[in-house]
């Protein structure tokens, strides 16, 4: 015990370097599993056998029939579903400097299809409603809602394509409506893994590979773990659902958290659970993702357009089978197995609205508020800043190079002659349409600029032997946070004058000992002569 204080000099002396694997591997970090035991606690609630129903029974004539008989029974349920962001594709969110404004899928940009906005007719096969095909779609109309997108568990529902919303003609909407339950992983998967146009396109921790998961692949869902399905995270009271879209939400409020089953202070150490303070759990327990399938990193609009010589679509695949290049929607790039990129969020995001000028280059559509000095003082956020795994998507987009401002392009149609740019392939024609559709000027001049999209990652969550440890981050060299310099981190940097004064402490301490030891030496030796 007589040597600590010096060994613990010597450590920070020394700048603290890269621990040893020794040492990191000394570090518990076994979970405290007394607050989850989902297993234990889930309990399914008892369903009423809908075939015994007979107003299920008949032929229904059409989807809006399906919706009447439902809410015949299950009465106010309408009135749940028409106050929620998943139908209404927007909610009131207080972005800092621009006020409260309307948020959403109905008018937000993004840096992968850009936007719905005068393409309802396809976009809205995502929605959980019938007949949204442009801006006469009745939001107050119940028999509009879609019950068995989220509620089919017979496995056999589908939305056709560009069908506004309204299920495949080869749907039996009667025997659909017979074997319905509580949500599942792939009536969520169906919407959420497909977004973008493609398996796990724009998350890249949510995808079809969820469906029947691994341990390796995430372990709250993994078929022989817990076995989690959404809902079980994303708890829902009147069809309010927990969590929210950082790419289209910019307030810290009702999200799905680790917290609400794992505590503040999951782990048996307390040196690990101090981290939680500044450090999000999905920092060390995500440390790739995208581990099933590859996720798209850039899509490059600029390119678009290009045809083969007999005038035929382009269709490039990639050794993966990803694509390449596609005549309508330009260059990509996936990747799989991806390391994040980390940022400080406390919570907040900032959005790039189609009104706003343009102000950095590359756009940052939707970017993440927070910082090392961010303690959470004077924030809306419910706390400081903590370092957060991020997937960047990285795009080139069209503009309006005179107003300086984004454009959303007219993109599909059924016909050609409509200014579809994925029909007609002109990209004036395209701007024109899709800004006169918002109500909104254009210039006539446009250009493609370079734009940046985060989404930061909550899925996929590894093994807790496959998590971050010690020498991932406190290293000086390949360190995961060598982007984050803002702050001090121990291991990692290198600090002249602390180092110096460390060094000089450290040989002052071994001269005082090596002094006091030769006159200790000295004087038991004068003391035996004597």
């Amino acid at each position: 015990m007589k040597c600590l204080p010096f060994l613990l000099l010597l450590f920070w002396a020394s700048g603290f370097t890269k621990l040893s694997a020794e040492e990191t591997d000394s570090v518990d970090v076994k979970l405290n599993v007394q607050n989850y035991t989902w297993k234990a606690d889930r309990k399914s609630s008892p369903m009423a056998d809908h075939n015994s129903f007979e107003i299920l029974k008949q032929a229904f004539e059409n989807a809006h029939q399906v919706t009447e008989a439902c809410i015949s029974c299950h009465t106010k349920r309408d009135e749940e579903i028409m106050a929620t962001s998943h139908w209404n594709w927007e909610r009131t969110e207080l972005i800092e400097g621009k006020g409260e404004v309307p948020l959403g899928k109905k008018n937000i940009l993004n840096n992968f299809c850009i936007g719905i906005s005068g393409s309802e007719g396809t976009c809205t096969r995502c929605h959980i409603g019938y007949g949204w095909k442009d801006k006469s779609f009745d939001f107050d109309e119940p028999n509009n809602i879609d019950c068995l997108v989220c509620h089919d568990n017979s496995g056999t529902y589908e939305k056709g394509k560009g069908a506004a919303g309204y299920p495949a003609e080869h749907v039996n909407l009667s025997y659909v409506a017979r074997h319905v339950g509580t949500p599942k992983r792939d009536n969520c998967g169906v919407c959420h893994f497909w977004g973008g146009g493609g398996n796990n396109v724009k998350h890249g921790d949510l995808e079809i590979s969820l469906l029947d998961a691994s341990k390796k692949i995430d372990v709250h869902m993994a078929v022989e773990g817990e076995d989690m399905s959404c809902v079980d995270c994303h708890k829902t009271e009147n069809h309010q659902m927990a969590g929210k879209l950082y790419a289209l939400s910019s307030e810290n409020k009702n999200r799905a958290t680790c917290e609400q089953c794992h505590t503040d202070k999951p782990h048996a150490n307390q040196l690990l659970n101090e981290h939680n303070i500044r450090v999000a759990c999905q920092t060390c327990h995500i440390p790739t993702y995208a581990k099933g399938n590859s996720t798209k990193m850039v899509w490059d609009w600029s390119t678009a357009g290009r045809l083969d010589d007999d005038g035929n679509q382009l269709h490039e695949n990639d050794a993966d089978g990803n694509h390449n290049y596609l005549s309508i929607k330009g260059t990509f790039v996936y990747d799989d197995h991806v390391t994040p990129e980390y940022f400080w969020f406390n919570g907040i995001a900032n959005h790039q609205l189609i009104t706003d000028k343009i102000d950095t280059i590359p756009v940052q559509m939707n970017s993440l508020s927070g910082s090392y000095k961010d303690k959470g003082a004077n924030q809306i956020s419910t706390g400081p800043s903590k370092i957060w795994p991020v997937k960047v998507h990285r795009g080139k987009q069209i503009y309006d190079t005179e107003y300086n401002t984004l454009i959303q392009p007219k993109l599909w149609s059924t016909e050609s002659g409509d200014s579809a740019y994925w029909v007609d392939f002109n990209w004036d024609e395209s701007a024109a349409a899709g800004m006169k559709y918002l109500g909104l000027p254009y210039s006539g001049n446009y250009g493609f600029v370079e734009t940046e999209m985060y989404w930061p990652l909550n899925h996929m969550v590894a093994p807790k032997e496959q998590s971050l440890s010690c020498k991932d981050c406190h290293s000086r060299n390949d360190s995961r946070l060598a982007g984050l310099n803002d702050f001090y981190l121990p291991g990692r940097d290198y600090n002249k004058f602390l180092d110096i004064s460390g060094f000089s402490m450290l040989a002052f301490i071994l001269l005082f000992v090596f002094a006091h030891g030769s006159l200790r030496i000295l004087v038991r030796k004068d003391k035996k002569e004597h």
